[in-house]
This record gives C-alpha cells, sequence and structure tokens, in this order.
C-alpha cells in the first residue's frame, strides 16, 4: 500500500519522500500547499492540513502507513479517519522535550505529547520518534554570521548532541519499512556532544572565518527572542538551554545503534549548508 508522508515540504519529510521512491515503494506526499511542492515523478501529491479535518479522508484513501507531524489541533479526527482508511502503522515525528518532567505544561513538548498521548490510546500502531536538537538550528544564527554580526547567548555553554536531519530520515525510513522500530519510542541524537560554542567554532572553521560570541543575561535574551516568538516558547527554550549548561548531553539512540550506519556529523552539516551563512 502507499506511504503518505506529511510535511512533504520540510527537509525530512522531503528526505524521505526521495529515499522511499528510489527504493520503489508507492508515496503520497502530502502538504497544505500541495501546488508548491516538488516530489520525483510518479509520487502523488495531495493537500492535507493536519488541523483540517475535511482534508483527511482524501489524503488518507489507500494509505497502509503514515509519517506524521504532530499537530494536535486535528488528532483525534485525524486518528479516526486514519482507522477507518485502514492505516496500519503511523511514525510520528515527536520530540524529545516529551520526557522533561513538566512536559504537559511545557509549550514546546505539550505540542508534541498531546499527539503521542492520543496515538498511544488509540489503538494503531505506532512509532515514536524523538529527536532531541536539530543540527539545522544552526541555521537561526544564518544571518548574523552572514553580516559578520556577533553571536550573542545568554546559556553560549549549553551542552546538546545535535542530529543531523538526514540520520533522522534514514531512521524514519527503516521504520516506515522495516519492522525492528515498530511500535517503539525512541530518542535520538548525534554521536556526540557539542556547546554552542563548540557549534560555532566548527562553523567558524568551515567557514574559514572568525564568528564572535558574546553571553547576554537571561532578560536579555528574553526581550531579543521575544521579538520574533511567542512569550512561553521563549521561556521553554531558555530554560532547556540553562538546564544543558549543567552537564554533558545524554547520546541515545543514533543511526549507529539502529541502522549499523554511523551517525553525520555537525561538522559535514556545517560543510553541506556552508552557502547558508555566506553574506548576501
Amino acid at each position: 500500500m502507499t506511504i503518505l508522508i506529511t510535511g512533504a515540504r520540510g527537509k525530512v519529510g522531503q528526505a524521505i519522500i526521495n529515499r522511499l521512491h528510489s527504493a520503489g515503494h508507492s508515496v503520497r506526499a502530502a502538504s497544505a500547499n500541495p501546488a508548491e511542492l516538488t516530489v520525483p515523478a510518479g509520487v502523488e501529491v495531495a493537500e492535507l492540513r493536519l488541523d483540517r479535518p475535511d482534508t483527511f479522508e482524501t489524503a488518507l484513501h489507500g494509505i497502509g502507513q503514515v509519517f506524521l507531524y504532530p499537530e494536535p489541533a486535528g488528532i483525534d479526527a485525524f486518528i479516526k479517519t486514519a482507522q477507518a482508511a485502514g492505516v496500519a502503522h503511523l511514525v510520528l515525528l515527536s520530540s524529545s522535550s516529551v520526557l522533561s518532567p513538566d512536559a504537559e505544561s511545557d509549550p514546546l513538548a505539550g505540542h508534541s505529547l498531546k499527539v503521542e498521548q492520543a496515538l498511544a490510546a488509540s489503538g494503531l500502531t505506532c512509532t515514536f520518534l524523538r529527536p532531541d536538537a536539530f543540527a539545522s538550528n544552526a541555521l537561526g544564527w544564518a544571518y548574523f554570521i552572514g553580516q559578520n554580526l556577533p553571536i550573542q547567548l545568554a546559556y553560549p555553554d549549553a551542552d546538546i548532541a545535535p542530529i543531523h536531519p538526514d540520520d533522522i530520515a534514514d531512521i524514519a525510513v527503516e521504520a516506515l519499512t522495516g519492522t525492528a522500530l515498530t511500535g517503539r519510542a525512541i530518542t535520538l541524537t548525534g554521536a556526540h556532544a557539542l556547546t554552542f560554542r563548540e557549534q560555532l567554532a566548527v562553523l567558524s572553521d568551515v567557514l574559514d572565518r572568525d564568528i564572535p560570541v558574546e553571553q547576554i543575561t537571561h532578560a536579555e535574551a528574553e526581550q531579543q527572542m521575544g521579538r520574533y516568538m511567542p512569550a512561553p516558547m521563549v521561556g521553554s527554550l531558555l530554560a532547556l538551554w540553562r538546564a544543558a549548561s549543567a552537564g554533558p548531553a545524554t547520546i541515545a539512540d543514533t543511526t549507529e545503534t539502529l541502522l549499523g550506519t554511523p551517525a553525520r556529523t555537525f561538522t559535514q552539516w556545517a560543510r553541506e549548508n556552508a552557502a547558508a551563512f555566506t553574506p548576501r
């Protein structure tokens, strides 16, 4: 049967589509704006808005498995439609934040946790992929680096183990096409822990440019970040980074432990995306 990939415009979704299609699987790419999708020849496209139940039935018709991005707004209706369509397995791109003690009240963790809880109660066979920080989060520094501006951080020594998005895609494909990961909840990281300061040092080396780092106060960071994201989300991120400054990051499952292939490094990601940090 056909595999439905939601979030098909995202980097992870695109990578999954390309891998499945190359391996000969029947794939349907779903997006809120399907006309804007670029997919390989032979891949179906469908409109799917995860907060719009009226788009679910057509997108799920004939689908055996789903790669799902978390959206709590329509999850109950999505589950009912998936059950009616005969979907056998869902692979959810969740988040490691759901493991935090205050996940239910945390605005970042709560988003994914609500979807996990609904799926767990549904009776459907589900696999939860819980990546920690994406290596691509470093693109948030791209403008400042491109303009030769210092990177200002409240917690420059927050220690994380960033995972390459292509590693997530490889693991998701295995979850969708194999059986070893079916029904599991798996926390994913990269193979190596790096502080923000160390990530910036890698970028500095790759770009062959000095990238100054300036430590600012928690309050200053709140003010800066509050210009482009809601206050609850700012508070959640800063609390996460403050906690991550207290000790070394935990290395969880990687492509090495799950697939037997070496995990891609942050340095590899930086080299692949160096153009994003150049002046424009």
